[in-house]
């Protein structure tokens, strides 16, 4: 049976991130906003307000946070890049999916929010050395050192996670 938390079941990182495997990442995060645009664009205000599971979120929310997590994403390639092993500033994202943005705004502005911030981010890994790839912050809340080569991977599997999330009631319910 299907866990509908983790659809594509929960990330793991490869003991060794080859060019090839950095490279699927990145086609990942490159694609995405056009791929979840493409699942989005057409659906009426009561599909994006229907949670994807019990006690889960709406479809606005979770396009919402995909925006919102990727932002913040972004900035913690920018501080590992430019600080030592910084110690990233987390957030309490199941409060921020319940702010009023969240909950009500139109999903077209997380979707230009989107292609902007995964332009500028592809843009960025894509230059990176293998010096840089082996940059890394501090998560405050788990105490983990994330090298940026596994957080590539990381929001390459938040993206998949999040479209399957999408997907699979769009296709439960016989919206697609």
């Amino acid at each position: 049976m299907l866990d509908k938390r983790y659809p594509i079941g929960v990330f793991s990182s490869p003991s060794i991130i080859t060019e090839e495997i950095l490279q699927n990442w990145i086609q990942t995060l490159e694609h995405f906003p056009t791929r979840l645009e493409n699942l989005v664009k057409d659906l009426s205000e009561v599909q994006l307000d229907t949670p994807y599971r019990e006690d889960g979120w709406t479809l606005r929310q979770v396009v919402h946070h995909c925006a919102d997590s990727h932002h913040h994403s972004y900035i913690r390639f920018k501080w590992a890049l430019t600080e030592e092993n910084p110690v990233i500033k987390a957030y309490n994202e199941a409060d921020w999916a319940e702010l009023f943005d969240t909950k009500t705004a139109p999903i077209e502005i997380s979707l230009l929010h989107l292609k902007a911030v995964h332009a500028k981010l592809v843009y960025l890994l894509k230059g990176l050395s293998d010096k840089d790839l082996q940059k890394s912050f501090v998560h405050p809340e788990t105490n983990e050192t994330v090298v940026l080569s596994k957080n590539i991977g990381i929001y390459a599997w938040h993206c998949n996670h999040h479209f399957a999330h999408i997907e699979n009631l769009l296709i439960c319910k016989g919206w697609k």
